[in-house]
């Protein structure tokens, strides 16, 4: 027989440090598949913004963009199967299923008609122009009469 031994001392400032929101990787850091989420840059000059999502190992063909008012819904959904041929055994067998949904309101001075999207090197790139009356106009002098 082995003794254990029980302390009831207050958690230790290590304790505590892996308790906060560094560490929180509950569903909402998650995709319903439990696979993490791609990353996101967004960037804005005085043009346009740009959204970079980080997603490797994907086609273009497996997005799909979708605006809703204001809402900006990138979501992707792959399926990868391995195929045997005729006469071949499984000894092991894995499917993959990856999916996830990021959705974004734009701002009021976003031009949600002219967005235009393309993927490459694992990276898909949105571009959103700002509509014409809220980019900045150039200084200009005036006369005085």
């Amino acid at each position: 027989m082995s003794l254990v031994r029980f302390s009831n001392q207050l958690p230790s400032l290590f304790d505590r440090f892996f308790e906060g929101d560094v560490f929180d990787w509950s569903n909402r850091n998650f995709s319903l598949t439990n696979t993490t989420l791609p990353s996101v840059n967004i960037k804005e000059n005085t043009d346009a913004f740009t959204v970079e999502v980080a997603a490797p190992g994907f086609e273009k063909g497996d997005f799909k963009l979708e605006l809703n008012h204001d809402l900006l819904t990138i979501s992707s959904e792959k399926k990868v199967e391995n195929e045997t041929k005729d006469g071949e055994l499984f000894t092991k067998r894995e499917f993959s299923y990856q999916s996830f949904t990021r959705s974004f309101t734009l701002p009021a001075h976003a031009d949600g008609e002219r967005i235009e999207a393309n993927y490459e090197k694992g990276i898909l790139k949105i571009n959103i122009p700002k509509k014409e009356e809220s980019r900045p106009k150039p200084s200009r002098t005036i006369e005085i009469q």
